[in-house]
């Protein structure tokens, strides 16, 4: 078994009209791709959640409730291999004036634009990692009724 060289934490993020609030990536030199909120854990996170809402505050400037982990990608790393837990969730609130952090600063790292789309619109973007966007059409109900039996607890 190879060494986990990272772990990050990732949101299938849904707005009130059911819409994932996704992060258009243009970085030069590149095609544009689409990616969910999220990022590295750090050592202060006491949990994976409290990880991804840290993230989704610093890259969104949002609050997400209704956390239910839903899927794993496991790709490989340098010497070992990378891990993303995929939680689905709800957004509760959203403030672009609130994001924050180096990529924001350094424009070299490219542009980071929010962008909503609907689940049967997803084949048209490309989205990352490999094998999210069949993750998420094909259990569509299934990630909608996660979030709505996380709030009937």
């Amino acid at each position: 078994m190879r060494r986990i060289v990272r772990r990050s934490v990732r949101a299938i993020l849904l707005d009130g009209d059911d819409r994932l609030v996704l992060i258009k990536r243009i970085k030069p030199g590149q095609a544009p791709y689409w990616t969910t909120p999220g990022g590295g854990l750090e050592s202060t996170d006491v949990s994976l959640e409290a990880a991804l809402r840290r993230e989704l505050h610093e890259e969104l400037g949002a609050e997400a409730d209704g956390f239910v982990q839903v899927f794993l990608s496991t790709a490989p790393a340098g010497e070992g291999v990378s891990v993303q837990h995929f939680f689905v969730c709800r957004l509760v609130e959203l403030r672009e004036t609130a994001r924050t952090g180096p990529e924001f600063d350094d424009a070299s790292r490219g542009d980071y634009q929010l962008d909503r789309v609907t689940i049967d619109k997803l084949r048209a973007v490309d989205l990352k990692p490999a094998g999210l966007t069949e993750f998420i059409t094909s259990n569509q109900e299934a990630l909608l009724s996660a979030w709505v039996c996380c709030t009937d607890r």
